[in-house]
């Protein structure tokens, strides 16, 4: 029977957790993000929909942006009797929340998983690498985000080429994430891939928004104010994206015609921005990345170990792809009829003769 529930908390409700249930398998995921963030939310919701196809009990805890209860929800799970433990635990570790989860997860003697993030740098000084200093860290799966930067400056810039009267001048500005999380860096590093292949596009100023809707409002409306003959926006979030058309509409703008905007998020919002021409270029696809890790954990549980199978710990996959308007009918016209995705057609256990692991989003397009 498949056993499914999703517990959102928040790190003041923690304490009243209620305990797993006796199940096979129990997964916790330790969400950075709001209960309220679009991202997250749908990030969540694919975790849920492969607990539900895999049969796992999975538990979310929600941190609400505050860096300090990502390490308390971890600490938190390895004060539970033993038996009232997950299996495993999935976390994100932003803000450089890594080494406190790693240690905390070792002391409860928690197998841990690291999802959406990479280390990188000088990080992997103070954790080292999956299964040596930290013995449960089981491994990491990121997907490549400088994908998700390029695809949709890409056919941000496509679009400009296309759709602006000959001669117009291609001046953009581009709403950055952090200064320090993969994630955020990697886009970056495809935004400037895209701008290489098309030297007419001048960026004028790349600012940090921090993942927030009003610090990118703020900073869009002095950009534009600064630079009034912008006609390009990268976004590097849906929420992102959104503040950078509010604020084009403030100054008498009309997105989709006045100036193009692009932005990353597969959210039912910002699939309705494509549709309705807010959006010009989004790409989506990376919010699996908390299932995928469900998926190899799920194989890892059941002897087919990820670090055998890829040969390596610390994994990296392709998983955006642009949405342009007929993707996004279809992905609107799946969830309005709640349509359910067996997960075990991706599992190397639930599909034996499967050689290779595959997850990308136009394959989950495709189903």
């Amino acid at each position: 029977m498949l056993i499914s529930a999703v517990c959102r908390v928040t790190f003041l409700l923690l304490l009243g957790l209620a305990p797993f249930p006796a199940v096979a398998l129990n997964m916790a995921f330790i969400n950075p993000g709001k209960s309220d963030e679009p991202y997250w939310s749908l990030a969540s919701a694919a975790m849920q929909q492969a607990a539900d196809s895999l049969g796992i009990h999975l538990e979310i805890l929600t941190a609400e942006r505050n860096y300090l209860a990502q390490i308390h929800l971890v600490e938190t799970l390895g004060e539970r009797p033993r038996q009232e433990r997950p299996d495993y635990v999935i976390v994100v570790a932003e803000k450089a929340t890594l080494a406190p989860q790693l240690m905390a997860a070792e002391r409860a003697d928690i197998p841990v998983f690291l999802a959406f993030n990479s280390v990188i740098g000088p990080a992997h000084e103070q954790v080292g690498f999956p299964r040596q200093r930290f013995r449960q860290w089981l491994g990491s799966l990121v997907p490549v985000a400088e994908e998700g930067g390029y695809i949709a400056a890409r056919a941000l810039i496509q679009a400009a080429l296309r759709d602006l009267p000959a001669g117009e001048p291609l001046e953009m500005i581009a709403i950055a994430g952090d200064r320090s999380t993969h994630t955020s860096m990697e886009r970056n590093r495809g935004l400037e891939r895209a701008l290489k292949e098309f030297p007419q596009v001048r960026l004028l100023q790349k600012v940090y928004a921090d993942w927030s809707y009003d610090k990118a409002l703020e900073q869009t409306h002095h950009l534009l104010r600064r630079y009034p003959r912008t006609r390009l926006i990268w976004a590097a979030s849906d929420l992102q994206g959104f503040a950078a058309a509010r604020a084009a509409r403030h100054q008498g703008l009309t997105p989709g015609r006045d100036l193009f905007i692009s932005a990353l998020n597969a959210t039912p919002e910002a699939l309705d921005a494509v549709l309705n021409d807010e959006f010009t270029a989004l790409a989506g696809g990376h919010h699996m990345a908390g299932a995928w890790a469900m998926v190899l954990l799920y194989d890892y549980h059941h002897g087919v170990d990820f670090l055998d199978t890829e040969g390596a710990a610390e994994l990296e996959f392709s998983m955006f792809s642009l949405l342009d308007k007929a993707a996004a009918a279809r992905l609107v016209e799946r969830r309005e009829k709640n349509g359910r995705v067996d997960f075990c057609q991706f599992s190397r256990v639930c599909t034996p003769g499967l050689q290779h692991y595959d997850f990308s989003y136009a394959r989950w397009l495709d189903i």
